[in-house]
């Protein structure tokens, strides 16, 4: 069975498909709240007028004047999506909570999806920034509700208060998964994200412990999907390494070796031990351009985890083993978050 409307609204909740079909629509919006197919189900937007059988246009009286012809998905709420597939739909409204079997959801062409606030945000006369990524509706309403929201978060238009983390955190999983099965490895990172957030967020089904982690997780390399924030971090890092090691961590002079001994009077077997002295704190203009260059090859040898063999001071093997267990950890973690986006 194949529909074709054209129509501002289509409401389909609690019906009942009992053999296979295909709605090719325009101009609409479709809930399908708790509807049951038993059968495939196919809907799908289309971008040209529809053609009659004597093949001429399908009248759209009241509906050509509007900005797109684009089909909206209100709800998927209680419906089994085991046998739906999606092509070219607005889901950037849509609810999934409670959809079983979202897994196996076959999203089809370019279905699109809710986008975070603008890339910078004012709040109390600070910038807050957001990376672009695909988010739910209902992800929209959570935050929008807090009583903290940044604004461009989107309102719902009713009450959805019952749904938080806890319920978001397994929708975002089940998309995730219906992307990587169907090999969209970087499509799938958007997902993933949005489900450490919820875990993030999550006061109930989260240890405070395994929170803690995930901000740690989430400051350093958003959830290893982030490599501009890695980088940032790594060069920090750097850079405090080498304005340490140029003010603590080099020695004042590179020790000499000294060789002591005592020669038999009578001549004989002469036996040296051969030491170096104790390594010295540095004093006086500690930032030149010497110094700079020991602590910068300190620094790149720390970052893939190989010993520099510089003479150090106390202190300085201790910024160093520092710098040796930090830095290579937030470049492993900016190849991750590459690996992560182009990755198939």
């Amino acid at each position: 069975m194949s529909l074709l409307l054209a129509a501002c609204e289509l409401e389909c909740r609690r019906t009942r498909w009992s053999a296979t079909a295909e709605l090719r629509l325009r101009y609409t919006t479709v809930d399908f709240a708790h509807a049951v197919f038993e059968h495939p189900l196919t809907i799908a937007a289309e971008a040209s007028p529809f053609e009659l059988t004597d093949g001429g246009p399908m009248a759209e009286q009241g509906l050509d004047g509007a900005p797109d012809a684009g089909v909206r998905m209100a709800s998927l709420r209680g419906v089994d999506a085991a046998h739906l597939v999606l092509a070219d739909v607005d889901l950037s409204q849509c609810l999934f909570t409670g959809t079983v079997h979202l897994d196996q959801l076959r999203l089809e062409g370019a279905c699109t999806f809710a986008k975070v606030p603008s890339r910078t945000v004012w709040r109390h006369g600070r910038p807050v920034r957001f990376t672009e990524r695909r988010t739910l509706a209902e992800e929209h309403h959570w935050r929008a509700d807090q009583p903290a929201a940044i604004p461009g978060w989107n309102e719902a238009e009713f009450s959805t208060r019952h749904v938080g983390p806890a319920q978001l955190a397994p929708v975002y999983r089940a998309l995730r998964k219906s992307f990587e099965d169907s090999k969209n490895e970087p499509g799938a990172a958007d997902f993933y994200y949005g489900e450490m957030e919820m875990r993030r967020h999550d006061r109930e089904g989260t240890t405070r412990t395994e929170r803690g982690l995930l901000h740690g997780y989430w400051a350093l390399s958003g959830y290893g999907l982030r490599a501009s924030r890695a980088l940032y971090w790594l060069a920090a890092t750097m850079l405090a390494t080498v304005v340490l090691l140029m003010g603590f961590g080099i020695a004042r002079d590179s020790p000499k070796q000294e060789a002591t001994g005592t020669v038999p009077a009578g001549g004989g077997k002469v036996t040296f031990e051969i030491g170096k002295a104790d390594r010295q704190n540095p004093k006086g203009d500690r930032f030149t351009g010497e110094r700079f260059e020991k602590a910068l090859n300190v620094t790149l040898d720390s970052v893939v985890f190989r010993s520099s063999g510089q003479d150090l001071t106390t202190a300085g093997t201790y910024i160093e083993m520092t710098s040796r267990l930090t830095e290579p950890v937030l470049l492993g973690l900016t190849v991750l978050a590459v690996r992560n986006r182009v990755k198939r």
